[in-house]
């Protein structure tokens, strides 16, 4: 199957790749030679972008960035890389909301290619006012979708 590049994938799609069940979201892409290193694999560091690709997408696609863009801080990621990926490799970033607290919430990653996971990654984001110093409670619209559609809970 050739998957279209930087769409939403429907859940169906999603498991026919290897997603994990917990992601309802993820989208499709291919490796390029720019995003290779020295030892002709995907440098580490283009998986941030990768996940930055995917949480711009995931907030339109659950109308998250109604009202203008919201100012979103990375605070903390991880990543844990279990398998390189190569040109021309295509692969899917699949995202979602994990946990929440009352300023942040918490965003999981799966990149898979070839029926499995090839990096897995957590980050927590913080939702900040215009002055980028004052955290701002997340609305009540953000906690409906990590909730319902992502099945995120809480987090103390």
């Amino acid at each position: 199957m050739t998957l279209p590049f930087l769409v939403p994938l429907d859940r169906a799609t999603l498991r026919a790749e290897g997603v994990p069940e917990r992601f309802v979201f993820g989208q499709a892409d291919r490796v390029r030679f720019q995003e290779l290193d020295v030892h002709d694999h995907v440098n580490n560091a283009r998986y941030l972008s990768w996940f930055e690709t995917c949480r711009t997408a995931w907030l339109g696609a659950h109308g998250l960035d109604r009202g203008g863009r919201p100012t979103l801080v990375l605070k903390a990621v991880s990543v844990d890389y279990r398998a390189p990926l190569h040109l021309d490799e295509t692969y899917i970033v699949a995202g979602r909301a994990k946990a929440y607290r009352r300023t942040s919430w918490t965003m999981e990653y799966a990149v898979v290619a070839r029926g499995r996971v090839c990096a897995a990654s957590e980050a927590v984001i913080v939702l900040m006012e215009r002055d980028r110093t004052t955290r701002r409670p997340l609305p009540d619209h953000f906690l409906d979708v990590f909730r319902t559609r992502d099945g995120a809970t809480p987090e103390t």
